[in-house]
């Protein structure tokens, strides 16, 4: 056998055993299918707390084009608008993808926003103290003419609560490179207050008393599971 042909052949093997070490590395296992089976319009309740849906007030989050890419990249989402007893109003968006694969990862604020002619400015992490643990949350101001709206979101991979693209990517990776497809979910809590730090007070209450009614067989989907 020549040189090159030995060569040749050596390259082929080692060729071969890339494309076979990929396939093997390649996730298989869907976390969601091992979950409960999710319904968003009733895990999350129409009523709770000082909280329920204000049917006076269809509100539309996103706009049309917007919606059409979410409903194409998300299994589920859901959008409300809730007023409490004193007459505050929190805007509700939520969105599941069964696959969180890089096609489908959450589509954030700071990208839907201005792409509907929204500034964004006062970006940055902070968390919201639940009963079982701290949630991780990432809090902003959109604000396009006179309409100021702060915004407190999280995403949770698997059961893993990001808040920023590269979180999000780590929290990924841990699970495909244990064979699993995470599933993953957006939440979005915002209000239209020219006063910023009284709309996050009210957005903070509003978690708080949402994270008490959420059934515990799906509470870490929405809020991440508290660390070990």
């Amino acid at each position: 056998m020549t040189p090159s042909r030995r060569k040749a052949l050596v390259f082929l093997a080692l060729a071969g055993a890339a494309v076979a070490g990929a396939a093997a590395w390649q996730p298989r296992r869907r976390l969601a299918d091992s979950r409960p089976r999710l319904d968003l319009e009733t895990l999350f309740p129409s009523r709770f707390g000082d909280w329920a849906v204000d049917t006076r007030m269809p509100v539309q989050l996103v706009s049309p084009d917007v919606a059409a890419t979410l409903d194409k990249l998300y299994a589920q989402t859901l959008s409300r608008t809730y007023v409490d007893t004193a007459g505050e109003h929190i805007m509700l968006s939520v969105a599941y993808g069964g696959d969180q694969s890089d096609a489908t990862r959450a589509h954030r604020p700071e990208v839907c926003y201005p792409a509907q002619g929204f500034e964004i400015r006062g970006s940055h992490d902070t968390s919201i103290e639940l009963p079982a643990h701290r949630l991780p949350v990432r809090r902003l101001v959109a604000r396009q003419g006179s309409r100021n709206e702060p915004i407190t979101y999280w995403i949770v991979v698997g059961e893993k609560v990001t808040t920023t693209g590269t979180q999000q990517k780590l929290a990924q990776l841990g699970y495909t490179t244990r064979g699993i497809i995470p599933d993953g979910m957006l939440v979005r809590v915002s209000n239209i207050d020219h006063d910023d730090a009284k709309g996050f007070a009210a957005q903070r209450r509003f978690v708080q008393q949402l994270a008490a009614v959420l059934p515990a067989s799906q509470r870490a989907l929405v809020l991440g599971a508290a660390a070990a």
